[in-house]
């Protein structure tokens, strides 16, 4: 204790308060190390929640002791990594999120007994409209959606039908294709019987109309008037840079595509007859006879002759003339082979295309070592205008057109390689190269402080403190040649009484220091001399040596029998 109170009494109040500082600093920090280093990996549990979402997930993971993190105002909530998928099974298992709408199982939660109809219509269009939400939310773009249904109730003995109709307002991650929309719009009208998907109005979070609802959508379909000619540019533009960046190089040549469409819907029919492919359908014949016969004598007329068998008996009497006629009449309808045909010219077929295709010059290494341009072959150019004539489906009767030229480009470096993407080291996810890199930061700063912080503290507590700087003394000369002891200021710091007995102690002092450099003199001139002899004598020196070291060994002995 006595020790530890001097060490205490040395150091002083200051510097004890000064180490329990550092110490206390220490501590934290590396308090804080430990938990940062300790702590789990957060990752994303959800994001984009809506508030009622929010509220209820959070919930969960307070229930579960399950560490969490709020960003983002709390639209992102972070969890465990290594709990990630098990917490959204179990959440999903509550059904949660909900998404901020309610599903069909709306119809879990109420009890049919007492319920009205109306009632349950109501619930069955907010449980359409919860699905299609959520439904519209999962798609790659759409980070958040709400659907309203409008379907009219049927009436009795009413001939006025009414259709469904459908809106939809969509927050988005940057900018939706045409297709999209038209996507979700045969999505939203598959789900509700009745409704066309001209029917479905959507509008983004901005405000922009996405799609009218209306039949007459003529923004819709200026939109895809555009957007399959920009289709149809970029195909071609890739299909002639993939084939000239082959030959030319990659970057050495800029190629623009330029396409006119004809958009009109073309229905045709045609009939076609061929005379020399006939087959016989039916035939008809019809034959008649006719048999008649005249008797000529004296001409007169009796009832007798028109009796029956009064032929022979006339035949006697005079003479006989007789007529026979036969007629054959044949029918015959022949089917000639007759084909119909009918085309419907979709709109959107190509009109004609125009293809621009500018390549750069060789470049070559000059004598000075920089290169040196030099222009291609009109042969070359007519290969490379052969190749994209091939490639773009050239066709001179639709009136294409095709212009190849060689040009030198302004920027006659060689062109840059994009740079390779790199493997991941072992494997490893672009959040735990954050989390590496972390830690090397947190690393780094515990290093640093140690070196710049904590070392020249320690440094500074343990070194002892200096005497406190005493007046500065200075030796001058009096008047007498004396030696005086003066201030900074030049004034004798000792009376006359105490300068005599500091020059007392001085000539003590120096006869002192002279009587032992005499001795010190004499004690060298001693061992040079005994060197002097050893290297005069080595052998007998060291039989002397030898003859001591056994003196000092029988004594030894001596006092230890003893």
């Amino acid at each position: 204790m006595n020790a530890i109170t001097k060490f205490i009494e040395t150091i002083g109040a200051t510097r004890i308060a000064a180490m329990g500082a550092v110490a206390a600093g220490l501590i934290g920090f590396f308090i804080y190390l430990m938990m940062q280093l300790s702590a789990p990996q957060m990752s994303v549990l959800y994001s984009d929640l809506e508030f009622e979402d929010r509220l209820g997930v959070i919930k969960k993971l307070e229930g579960l002791n399950i560490p969490y993190e709020v960003r983002q105002d709390g639209a992102v909530v972070l969890a465990p990594k290594e709990r990630i998928l098990r917490l959204r099974m179990d959440l999903a298992a509550e059904g949660l999120p909900a998404g901020g709408s309610v599903g069909y199982e709306i119809f879990d939660k109420t009890g049919s007994l007492g319920t009205t109809s109306f009632v349950q219509n109501i619930n069955h269009i907010r449980a359409l409209e919860g699905e299609l939400s959520r439904t519209i939310r999962s798609l790659k773009r759409i980070t958040r959606a709400r659907v309203h249904l409008v379907i009219p109730k049927k009436k009795i003995f009413s001939r006025e039908k009414r259709m469904p109709t459908a809106s939809i307002i969509v927050k988005t991650r940057g900018r939706i294709e045409s297709s999209e929309i038209a996507a979700i719009q045969h999505l939203v009208a598959s789900a509700i019987e009745g409704l066309k998907p001209s029917h479905v109005s959507i509008v983004d979070a901005t405000g922009r109309l996405l799609a009218s609802g209306s039949d007459n959508d003529t923004a819709m379909v200026n939109a895809k008037s555009d957007e399959r000619t920009a289709a149809i540019e970029n195909r071609m533009r890739q299909k002639i840079e993939e084939i000239v960046s082959a030959v030319v190089g990659q970057n050495r040549a800029r190629i623009k595509v330029a396409a006119e469409l004809n958009f009109n819907q073309i229905t045709q029919t045609s009939d076609i007859f061929d005379p020399d492919q006939r087959v016989l359908r039916s035939s008809q014949t019809r034959e008649e006879s006719s048999n008649s016969a005249r008797a000529s004598g004296n001409g007169a007329v009796s009832v007798g002759a028109e009796l029956p068998g009064a032929d022979a008996a006339a035949g006697a009497g005079g003479n006989k003339d007789k007529e026979a006629s036969k007629k054959t009449e044949e029918i015959n309808n022949w089917e000639i082979s007759r084909t119909t045909k009918t085309e419907v010219f979709q709109g959107g077929r190509i009109k004609r295309l125009s293809v621009a295709v500018l390549v750069d010059g060789i470049y070559n290494a000059g004598p000075d070592g920089k290169p040196v341009y030099t222009e291609r072959t009109q042969k070359q150019l007519d290969k490379i205008n052969a190749l994209v004539k091939s490639a773009m489906g050239f066709d001179k009767i639709r009136g294409d057109q095709l212009h190849v030229v060689n040009l030198r480009f302004a920027d006659t470096g060689a062109p840059a390689e994009l740079p390779e993407e790199p493997a991941g080291f072992f494997d490893l996810a672009k959040a735990d190269y954050f989390h590496i890199a972390e830690l090397a930061i947190l690393f780094l700063i515990s290093t640093l402080v140690l070196l710049f912080v904590v070392r020249p503290l320690v440094r500074r507590i343990v070194t002892p403190e200096e005497a406190p700087a005493e007046e500065q003394i200075l030796i001058s000369t009096d008047a007498n040649g004396k030696r005086i002891l003066v201030n900074a200021d030049g004034q004798p710091l000792l009376d006359d009484e105490e300068q005599l007995a500091l020059e007392d102690k001085d000539s003590a002092t120096s006869g002192t220091i002279k009587n032992a450099r005499i001795a010190g003199e004499i004690q060298a001139s001693a061992v040079a001399e005994i060197g002097a002899i050893i290297e005069s004598s080595p052998t007998d020196s060291v039989a002397v040596i030898r003859q001591w070291i056994e003196e000092d060994a029988d004594d030894l002995n001596k006092v230890e029998a003893a």
